[in-house]
């Protein structure tokens, strides 16, 4: 009874997410995971690490301000790796990533939505025409439950997705399998240095803005171990939680609200680098 109880929740939560997300993809809701959202997805991504030369490779619509890291950068990829996209959206990291492992390489995007689907399909065209490439791919898909072969992937990406998930230990034992022996992981996600209030963590605003899903640091550093992963790597990056609340973000404001006297959200709240080898 309990395990049945515990599906139907993570299936409720999943549908949350993506709805939510097929309402970015369409324009419906704000492209920063909430409402209100009025950062700028140029300044964002900017503000954590792409660079300008890059951004202007990738085509419009593709950067929907859904960014917390840059792991395209961490990854340092090469020409004819290939490499996996956890939750690729409108295609953002993923044709950054095409460009970088040219002709040779491939890179498969993977979302659960759609909506989100179509957008980065949509975009393929004008990456091929923009790149001169034909390398990079979108599949439908949750992530945990990766529509990918064992053993196939050099490098697996991600960008503030993981902590989506209501099963990350399922997602981690995914990567691993999908990974070839070798093979890196480089993942961008949101992770606390505290535990959060409880109120907060209820929070559904805050569940869909990446927030009341991330783990301890340390939790994650354990779910690594547990699946087998090696130079395990996390370095925690505050500014991006400190930018977001600096540009008036309506989410992060109303989590901040909520938080006991004297305390911010960088307390508690930080962007989160994660590298680590197969």
């Amino acid at each position: 009874m309990e395990q049945n109880k515990q599906s139907t929740d993570q299936e409720t939560l999943r549908e949350t997410i993506r709805s939510s997300y097929a309402a970015i993809a369409t324009g419906l809701q704000s492209s920063c995971c909430s409402t209100g959202c009025q950062v700028d997805p140029q300044r964002l991504a900017l503000s954590v690490g792409y660079d300008a030369s890059n951004l202007a490779l990738v085509p419009d619509g593709a950067n929907m301000g859904l960014s917390c890291g840059n792991p395209v950068a961490m990854a340092a990829l090469q020409e004819g790796q290939t490499v996996l996209d956890l939750g690729s959206g409108g295609g953002f990291d993923v044709f950054q990533a095409g460009v970088q492992v040219g002709k040779n390489g491939r890179v498969i995007g993977v979302d659960m939505t759609p909506e989100m689907l179509s957008k980065a399909r949509n975009n393929i065209k004008r990456y091929q025409e923009h790149s001169g490439l034909d390398n990079v791919e979108f599949r439908l898909g949750e992530i945990e439950h990766l529509p990918v072969a064992d053993t196939s992937i050099d490098v697996v990406l991600s960008n503030c997705v993981i902590n989506l998930s209501p099963d990350k230990a399922q997602v981690w034992k995914e990567i691993f399998r999908v990974l070839k022996p070798g093979g890196a992981v480089a993942v961008s996600d949101l992770a606390l240095l505290k535990p959060l209030p409880k109120g907060i963590r209820n929070m559904a605003e805050a569940l869909v803005g990446c927030v009341a899903g991330a783990l301890l640091v340390e939790e994650t550093k354990t779910l690594l171990e547990q699946v087998g992963f090696s130079s395990i790597e996390l370095t925690p990056k505050p500014d991006y939680v400190r930018h977001m609340q600096s540009w008036n973000n309506s989410l992060y404001a109303t989590i901040a609200q909520a938080l006991p006297p004297g305390r911010e959200l960088a307390d508690y709240v930080i962007s989160l680098s994660i590298a680590a080898q197969k």
